[in-house]
């Protein structure tokens, strides 16, 4: 059985339903728990923790996606992804993190969204 979202073999047994559509556990979980960029509360929560340690804690990807948006002053969404090697939803989630840490931010270009630094 595949995943009707992104098309991954699913173990009989691991299968999910969400509103008709069976979905792997990963594309289950994003559904269930979609990212938010805009949540006052996460932003909130990331001042604050930086306020009190003084600095900001970023993984790997994170980080990759600062050095990248630093060397091309803006890059769309899935090229970005893509470059990255990572799936569009992963990349939404990093995105959100950042976003919340006021590290990256959208705009538009040519009618494009682009991410770029804060």
């Amino acid at each position: 059985m595949n995943c009707e979202k992104c098309n991954a073999v699913i173990e009989p047994g691991e299968e999910r339903e969400h509103f008709g559509k069976v979905l792997c556990e990963d594309c289950y979980m994003d559904a269930l728990s979609p990212a938010r960029t805009c949540d006052p509360w996460a932003v909130h929560s990331a001042k604050s923790l930086k306020e009190q340690t003084g600095r900001t804690e970023l993984n790997e990807v994170q980080e990759k996606i600062l050095e990248i948006l630093k060397e091309t002053s803006g890059i769309e969404p899935g090229l970005l992804a893509k470059r990255l090697g990572i799936k569009p939803a992963d990349l939404e989630r990093e995105i959100a993190a950042l976003r919340h840490m006021e590290q990256v931010r959208g705009e538009l270009r040519d009618g494009r969204k682009v991410l770029i630094l804060w």
